[in-house]
């Protein structure tokens, strides 16, 4: 305080100045209307300037805030899709949940820590067992299919992602309503692998990719990617087909959880017809 008032009583002269020269435009301003309206149209520009400088990073730094909400409105949005819905065809069936006729739920968590170098890469969020999160629900992120929840703890969980070998995915080719497999054979972390897609049918570069909703784990109509590259072996009978991946998995940051409350009923009537 004591350097302070030092500097202000060495430039006492300047700063009287810049004082008196204020009173005299406040004076001049408010005693002409064409004197005002040139300070005010000179200052306009000014002003705005520092208020869309300073909205622009207070909007910075609620970014997180917003992702947050963004990403929580569009999991309640996946939960109207009829998608996430039950089909049925009767009126006896009636499922038990919180939602009528709701087989998918939808909860939002954000990435922690991620891979995609490694041959088996995972994935750690910030949501776990008393988020309500369990052992094989399906994640993704509004670009595409990203991986499976494999462990749980009580507030993280980690995901097998799509970058790794032992993930393994139904899908189908939309346009031709094929059913295949997701594989990922390593090297690049945007290349994936479908497999068994007979050779008889016309696939084409450019043909999309989705989840065929055969599994317990995930819905239909996730995104997965894009075919680039269509090739089978001499004597095969199954094309082996590269596409790349519509999400980027290298640069998650927020993704959805899926819950099927059906799958334990699936499962059981699975097993059902392997005992017989």
């Amino acid at each position: 305080m004591r350097y302070i008032l030092a500097f202000i009583w060495r430039y006492k002269v300047f700063f009287l100045f810049l004082v008196l020269e204020g009173f005299s435009v406040l004076l001049i301003v408010n005693r002409s209307y064409y004197q005002r309206s040139v300070i005010t149209n000179a200052t306009a520009g000014f002003t705005g300037g520092i208020f869309t400088a300073w909205s622009d990073i207070t909007a910075y730094f609620k970014l997180k805030q917003e992702n947050e909400r963004l990403s929580n409105e569009n999991a309640r949005l996946w939960q109207r899709l009829t998608e996430s819905q039950l089909t049925n065809d009767t009126t006896t069936k009636r499922v038990i949940d919180t939602l009528r006729g709701q087989q998918y739920t939808y909860s939002v968590a954000r990435v922690i820590s991620n891979s995609t170098t490694l041959r088996n890469n995972y994935i750690m969020l910030n949501k776990g067992r008393r988020h309500g999160i369990k052992r094989d629900m399906a994640v993704f992120n509004p670009n595409g299919i990203v991986g499976t929840v494999v462990s749980v703890s009580e507030n993280f969980s980690w995901v097998m992602s799509m970058l790794n070998k032992h993930t393994k995915v139904s899908a189908r080719i939309n346009r031709l309503n094929q059913m295949g497999t997701i594989v990922w054979n390593g090297g690049s972390p945007a290349i994936g692998t479908l497999l068994d897609i007979p050779a008889h049918v016309k696939v084409k570069i450019g043909d999309t990719i989705s989840t065929s909703g055969f599994s317990h784990i995930f819905p239909e109509e996730i995104m997965v990617g894009t075919v680039e590259k269509i090739h089978v072996e001499s004597g095969e009978h199954f094309y082996t087909i590269d596409f790349r991946f519509s999400a980027d998995l290298n640069s998650l940051r927020y993704v959805y959880i899926v819950r099927n409350l059906l799958r334990e009923e699936q499962i059981e009537l699975s097993k059902s017809i392997i005992d017989e």
